[in-house]
């Protein structure tokens, strides 16, 4: 069955997702996107597994209003701990999330078989790069590495600053003892941050994106399709519609349509499903 023309829903806890946008204009530049930023509850890695799940049930849905002809899962946290939510919310709409193709891009590419992951405290925690990794390749060694402070840094676009450096240096240095030659980003806020990880890795070591991973995963589930102009996604956030907007431009590197505000709360929520039933 061909795959539906509805829009790619994709939702993240902030602007880290957009790092998924930056791929699919590149890949599926025709295909329409609507993006939810849940700006107002940033970050998802530090909260409890109960919450995340709670609050990807409400992204869901607010999603499927659009009728989308797939969902993105743009947070690993989410991918690492409510994955199953999501898709029993989403029902027969296909959902994506970003460490399997994350964890199998990093086992094709290691040649010493040390791969580091770095990601927010929930995903770490939750051991599901771990796990994916060495469901592929059993003999690659996984070092993993909460590294908090980096999602507020990507918020703040702060993505060269000094500090940003500093802190990146103290991250990674437990990683970098064990002779990694392949890192995962695995929070879609940290391509944000790309630049200055590489050059505290150094260039010996591969990074992976994980956001990028699931670009091309989903551009080969849509198939090929002829070269247009690429389409701008509309753009929902919870909180801070002009703050996005800013970081986003930034990063991007275009003009965006204007932000609009929205609410994900479980009674707007509970509101939305009773219209469409």
């Amino acid at each position: 069955m061909a795959p539906s023309r509805g829009p790619i829903g994709i939702f993240d806890s902030g602007v880290g997702g957009l790092t998924v946008v930056r791929r699919l204009l590149e890949l599926c530049p025709g295909h329409p996107m609507v993006y939810f930023g849940d700006t107002a509850r940033v970050p998802y890695g530090t909260k409890s597994p109960e919450t995340i799940q709670r609050y990807a049930v409400e992204n869901t849905e607010f999603l499927l209003q659009f009728e989308p002809s797939l969902i993105v899962v743009a947070c690993n946290s989410v991918s690492a701990l409510a994955l199953d939510p999501v898709r029993e919310t989403a029902g027969q709409i296909p959902v994506f999330g970003v460490i399997e193709p994350g964890a199998e891009l990093a086992a094709s590419l290691t040649k010493n078989k040390r791969v580091g992951v770095i990601g927010t405290s929930a995903t770490v925690s939750s051991g599901a790069y771990d796990r994916a990794i060495l469901a592929r390749d059993p003999a690659i060694h996984v070092y993993s590495k909460a590294c908090p402070l980096f999602v507020p840094f990507a918020e703040e676009g702060l993505f060269d600053h000094r500090a940003t450096e500093l802190i990146a240096k103290e991250y990674l240095h437990s990683l970098l003892v064990h002779d990694i030659d392949t890192l995962v980003l695995g929070c879609t806020h940290y391509p944000l941050l790309k630049e200055v990880i590489q050059k505290t890795v150094g260039h010996k070591v591969t990074i992976v994106d994980s956001g990028q991973a699931v670009a091309a995963q989903i551009h080969r589930h849509f198939g090929d399709s002829p070269s247009q102009d690429a389409v701008l996604p509309d753009i929902y956030v919870s909180d801070l519609p002009s703050r996005f907007q800013r970081t986003a431009e930034l990063f991007l590197g275009m003009q965006l349509n204007e932000p609009k505000k929205a609410s994900v709360s479980s009674e707007a929520v509970g509101d939305k499903k009773q219209k469409r039933s």
